[in-house]
Parts: structure tokens; sequence; C-alpha cells
């Protein structure tokens, strides 16, 4: 038995990481059935779970109108912060497929990633949606709206922008620049 003064055993460093993970909250990709991202969505925020789903704002043509429409910016994911072992409650979700992962236990998504993405939303900055780039410079913005980001520049039509890149589902965004100070890194 433990006296209350003493600590209890240290775990082995396996164990300890695992541990890390089971208390604490991360961001996880959510993988839904096609079209049913702001079902899940929906129901996740009855639930009381935090999610995040971003989306954009696309102009769709039928024959007798055009209209604005908000589309999921990631098609067949949303973002949910949960610690894993929450995650049966996630996929009981009307649409929820599977948490995107290595085959045996979801796999965390940097912090950052999904900050990057939720800054360029809050900003109200034009964006679409991007293919996932591996090659590029990397560069961090140093002033204005967007200081900190960090993303891989690229050039669209003489234009340059930034694409952001979410590395586990292998989808990225990207937005115009004007005149950022930029370096790269």
């Amino acid at each position: 038995m433990i006296s209350p003064v003493e600590s209890p055993p240290a775990l082995p460093a396996s164990l300890g990481e695992l541990s890390a993970t089971w208390y604490e909250p991360f961001w996880y990709a959510l993988y839904t059935r096609s079209r049913h991202e702001q079902v899940v969505r929906n129901q996740l925020d009855d639930k009381g779970i935090q999610n995040f789903l971003p989306l954009y704002m696309k102009v769709s043509q039928w024959k007798d109108r055009r209209k604005e429409i908000n589309i999921p910016l990631f098609p067949g994911y949303l973002f949910v912060k949960i610690l894993v072992q929450d995650r049966v409650e996630v996929l009981k979700s009307f649409g929820a497929v599977r948490l995107v992962g290595d085959g045996y236990n979801p796999i965390p998504i940097p912090e950052e990633q999904i900050l990057n993405i939720q800054t360029f939303l809050e900003k109200g900055l034009k964006y679409d949606p991007h293919p996932y780039l591996r090659v590029g410079n990397k560069v961090r913005i140093l002033d204005g709206l967007l200081s900190g980001v960090e993303g891989i520049l690229i050039r669209k039509k003489n234009q340059y922008r930034l694409v952001l890149s979410v590395d586990l589902i292998q989808r990225s965004i990207s937005v115009e620049m004007d005149s950022w100070n930029i370096e790269r890194l």
C-alpha cells in the first residue's frame, strides 16, 4: 500500500506515453459518409462534443439561377477534440464512419494545423480548397492579420498563395497573398 506522502511507482515509458494521450484531449479527423459532414456536426453539437467543420462559399449554377452555398472545405471530414476514450460516443453519430488513424488507433492532428485553419476562417480572407502539396517552400507570415501562420508558398495565375495542409488527411486550403512579409523556414 502507498502512503499518502509517497508517489505511485513510475509507469514504463511506453505506458506513460499512452497515458498522456488517454487524459489529454487532442484533435482528430473524423471521416464521414458522403455529404453527411453537417449532419454529424449537428449531432456532435447536441452531445456537447467540441468539433470544427470548416466551410467555404461556392457559387452553384442551375439552369434558372445562381446560388451561394456553404460546403465543407475538406469533403468527407470534420475535426473533433476529444479524449481518446470518448471516440465511441463520437462514432455513434449517424453518418460518422471512423476516426482517421493507423488502422489500430486514431492519430491526433497537431493543434497548430487546426489553429492555422481557424485563423484563416476568422480573418475573413478569400480562400478555397487546394490540392495537398508535399513540395514547395515552407514559409511563415511575419506581420499582419496572419502573423505566425505557417504554410507553403505557391504561385497560381500570377498570384502568390499560401497553402495550409492537414497532413493526416492529406488535404489543403490556399489563400491569396497580397503583400505579406514572409520568411522561409
